[in-house]
């Protein structure tokens, strides 16, 4: 089991004690020499169950390891289950299902948790578990096109969550954009420019049906090549001016792009462009290496899915031998004209983030990239010989509506969702929260109504408006005159919280450095948006209770200053976890709700 970085709470000590009790039952048994001890560091858990009415935390030691030492899997947990209860806090252990062990924990084991949270704040549950070992996060790398789309949008909180996620956690992370600034598309962007170019200068009246694209975002990109040159490309050859617009329209649409991201509160570390790695000589080289290992040939490719009758010719290509690393067929690499494949870029690419030191990569693609990983991954496995590892998180489709009702698509935007529209109509925080509160291989419907609606229902202004409650609760001790000047380290006194929902809140303060933790394993920012969720949801249950109809339950009772104290070290452990939590998801902790 390891144990977290941080000894923040009654974790470690918990773990330890497990893992001891462990070693006790293999010891005593007829366990062959092998890995267990090595699974016994690595893949027992200790986690909150499902439901809370089985027990604060539970343990898979049995279900992983019983069969290891040669033992049944209920036999082991019913074992460990006598052995747990009367240290570390544990009053008592049940063994529940085919071998979990279910543990129930008195309230006085989650008091230190409370101050080391108030003593940490927003750094509360920050661990050194990542090592310092370096990460690659890629995401967004929108080809530069036209402004990002709603779609885009998830992609780059997921990526901007996950890299802050994984920073959070002691890695050391690098936010990267890969610029698509090569290939017909880049082309086509030029062509589609030119054409905007020659309606400014009155010589078309309109854009053509297909095949470029119609956004008037680029008429502005147009009219500022107009007017540099005052027309001399109207009526010049296309070799004579598409490379000057293929250059306009990238720098213009990377423009765009980055004024969307910046409004999001994302910034990369690093900007890599496709077309410098090729002019570099990089797809050379890597399909260089992978000639070497003689892990390429020319063959005929199999027939792509969705090719019928005469739309696909078979030809001899030259191809990697991907299926000798988990893939479904070998790829192609060089297209009949003599040009590389897109995919020869991306191993390149990928190649590339290896040789700088990434041996850890993650990229976040759409969901019409689904088919496409396995290749990239065979290819980094290739080159890397197998050092290195891709993990591909994909994001499912936004659909917009407004009360229900799809959102009308703008011509001015080409047909699409803009992010920029979006986030004007909603703002940051709310786009970047509910944009994490499903996970990111789900569709996702986001209503603007619902998302500016401020009720318990709009879990991003139920979250914020915990923090802000607990804000305005420390305000109000200040300018109380009975309770100023209340020393909350000296004053508290949690052991007197023993009211269910406080012990709850305590639980939940104490566990976040493990749910932090178990997130980062996962590379799953959406878990903390639930946690801060079920955290708000908790507290706001208390405190209505206190206002309402249990007034013992009050936070601020001037008669009572041991458990006021008591109460506000709570609310402020739980105000640091909210903080920590929001931090990672780049939404802004409220002071106060306007």
């Amino acid at each position: 089991m390891t144990a977290p970085a941080t000894a923040d709470g009654p974790l470690p000590a918990l773990r330890r004690h497990v893992a001891e009790a462990v070693r006790r039952i293999v010891s005593t048994s007829a366990a062959p020499d092998g890995d267990w001890e090595q699974l016994l560091q690595r893949s027992v858990t200790l986690s909150p169950p499902r439901d809370p009415a089985h027990g604060d935390l539970a343990t898979n030691a049995s279900l992983v390891l019983a069969k290891r030492v040669g033992m049944d899997p209920r036999a082991f947990a019913g074992r460990l289950a006598d052995a747990l209860p009367g240290a570390a806090g544990i009053t008592s252990a049940e063994p529940a299902g085919p071998g979990f062990v279910n543990l129930r924990i008195a309230p006085s084991a989650w008091i230190p948790a409370l101050r080391a949270a108030v003593a940490a704040g927003a750094d509360y549950g920050r661990s050194a578990m990542g090592e310092a070992k370096p990460v690659n996060v890629e995401f967004v790398s929108a080809n530069p096109t036209g402004p990002l789309h709603v779609g885009h949008g998830r992609g780059a909180v997921l990526g901007d969550a996950m890299a802050a996620l994984l920073a959070f956690a002691g890695f050391d992370v690098t936010r990267e954009y890969y610029v698509n600034d090569a290939g017909g598309q880049i082309d086509q962007l030029a062509r589609s420019i030119h054409h905007r170019y020659r309606m400014a200068a009155g010589v078309e009246e309109s854009m053509p049906g297909e095949g470029l694209y119609p956004g008037e975002y680029l008429a502005p990109v147009a009219e500022g090549e107009l007017a540099a040159d005052g027309g001399e490309a109207v009526a010049a050859a296309e070799d004579a001016w598409l490379e000057r617009f293929r250059k306009a329209g990238i720098r213009e649409m990377m423009k765009l792009i980055d004024r969307d991201l910046e409004r999001l509160g994302i910034r990369f570390d690093v900007f890599v462009s496709e077309r410098d790695l090729r002019d570099a000589g990089r797809v050379d080289e890597a399909v260089t290496v992978l000639e070497q290992r003689d892990l390429v040939y020319t063959g005929v490719p199999p027939r792509p899915k969705g090719a019928a009758g005469e739309a696909w010719v078979p030809r001899p290509q030259l191809l990697f031998r991907a299926s000798r690393f988990g893939d479904d067929a070998d790829r192609p690499l060089r297209r009949a004209n003599g040009e590389w494949t897109y995919f020869a870029g991306d191993l390149a690419y990928h190649f590339d983030k290896y040789r700088r030191g990434f041996r850890q990569q993650i990229n976040v693609w759409g969901a019409d990239h689904g088919g496409y990983a396995k290749r990239v991954r065979a290819g980094l496995a290739a080159l890397s010989g197998e050092a290195a590892g891709l993990d591909v998180k994909f994001c499912q489709l936004v659909r917009v509506t407004r009360a229900g009702q799809p959102v009308r698509m703008s011509k001015r935007d080409g047909n699409i969702v803009t992010l920029e529209s979006v986030l004007r109509e909603v703002g940051p925080d709310v786009f970047r929260f509910l944009m994490l509160m499903r996970r990111p291989d789900a569709p996702l419907d986001f209503d603007l109504s619902e998302a500016v609606r401020q009720s318990k229902d709009n879990p991003v202004y139920y979250v914020q408006y915990a923090h802000a409650r607990i804000c305005s609760v420390f305000r109000r001790v200040a300018e109380h005159g009975e309770l100023q000047g209340l020393e909350v380290d000296t004053e508290a006194e949690p052991t007197i919280l023993t009211d269910p929902r406080e012990v709850a809140l305590m639980r939940e303060v104490a566990l976040w450095p493990e749910q932090v933790e178990a997130a980062a394993r996962a590379r799953e920012p959406h878990r903390i948006a639930f946690q801060l969720s079920e955290l708000a949801a908790r507290y706001h249950a208390l405190w209505t209770a206190g206002a309402r109809g249990e007034p013992s339950l009050r936070t601020l009772l001037p008669d009572d200053r041991p458990r006021t104290a008591a109460r506000l070290l709570l609310a402020g452990a739980v105000r640091a976890v909210l903080r920590a939590g929001l931090s990672i998801l780049g939404v802004t902790p409220a002071e106060e709700m306007r």
